[in-house]
Parts: C-alpha cells; structure tokens; sequence
C-alpha cells in the first residue's frame, strides 16, 4: 500500500507550539455592556429606593408640620384667651375692691341732705365731687355744707355758685358745691 500525504507544508510539527486564543471583540463588547447595563440598573434601583424613602420621610415630616402648626395656632388662641381672661380678672378685683366706696359714700351722703333741698346732678372728677341742686333758701344750701363737713367723711366743702330765682315763685336756689369725699 501507498501512503500519500495531503497535508500542507509537509513539516513536522513542534511538540509544543505557544497559540494566543482567538479573541472574539463581540463577545467581549457584550460582556462590556452587560456590565455597564447592570451597573445602571443598580444605581437606578438605589435612585428610586433613595427617592422611595425620601418621599415617605417628607410625607412624615409635612404631617408632624401639620400638627405642630395646629398645636402652635392653639397655643397663641390660648394665649389670647389667657390674657383676655387676665384683664377680666383685674378688673373684676378692681370692681370688688372699689364697690364699697360708693356704698359708703351714699350712706354718708343721704345723711347730709336735708329735706328742703333737692340734688340734681353728682359729678366725680378725680378727687372732687361735684354736688349740683336745688333748694328752697339759701339757709337749706348752708345746712347742707354744715352736715357735709359734720359727716367727716367730706373734706374742703366749697360752694361754686348759689343762684337765687327772683322772677319765679317759689324762689328756687341754685346750686353747686365741690368736696373731697374719703372713704
């Protein structure tokens, strides 16, 4: 038999021959890419858990705003109510610590009057009382100073003005007298 040899070149080959592999660039420009696309898709997934929590947070955050703006509106309500009832009280306690004078004063007062003379007007300006009427004579208006300075409770009794009516009967007098009254 008769051997013939189709192989090419008809050398012998080395033992050992050093070969680089066949480097496929698609395959590589796919591993590239799958990489990169996993690496979006991660700091994508991290973006919208990140947005996810932020969200819940301020929905939290606007809640607690919401309640607290309602508890800081009360407490300025309760401020006005606190000072409202503040100057309520103040001037209850100045009407309970003044009620007694004018009590006292009537008391001192009608005791003074005598029964020919008529008051028509009582004006307290300050310390002063002013004391206006009328009376049948004039010796009705001077008993009536006379017990308002035997009262002791009326200081610096003066008369302002005392007019005597001619042109009517009966002959009316006119009058006003200032004081101090202490309780």
């Amino acid at each position: 038999m008769i051997r013939i040899n189709l192989s090419p070149g008809g050398r012998a080959r080395p033992a050992f021959q050093f070969r680089l592999p066949s480097f496929n660039v698609g395959l590589l420009f796919l591993v590239v890419y799958l990489a990169a696309l996993g690496g979006v898709a991660t700091y994508w997934w991290q973006l919208s858990s990140d947005e996810t929590r932020l969200t819940r947070e301020i929905d939290v955050m606007n809640r607690e705003l919401t309640t607290l703006r309602a508890v800081t509106g009360q407490s300025a309500q309760i401020k006005a109510q606190a000072a409202e009832l503040r100057q309520r009280v103040q001037v209850i306690a100045e009407l309970t610590k003044n009620q007694g004078r004018p009590l006292r004063f009537l008391d001192a007062f009608v005791d003074s009057i005598p029964k020919d003379l008529w008051i028509t007007g009582i004006e307290e300006k300050g310390a002063v009382l002013s004391l206006k009427g009328t009376a049948f004579s004039t010796t009705a208006v001077s008993d009536f100073m006379q017990n308002l300075r035997s009262s002791g409770r009326f200081k610096e009794v003066d008369i302002v003005v005392a007019r005597q009516e001619i042109t009517k009967t009966p002959r009316f007098v006119t009058f006003e007298v200032t004081c101090r009254f202490e309780s």
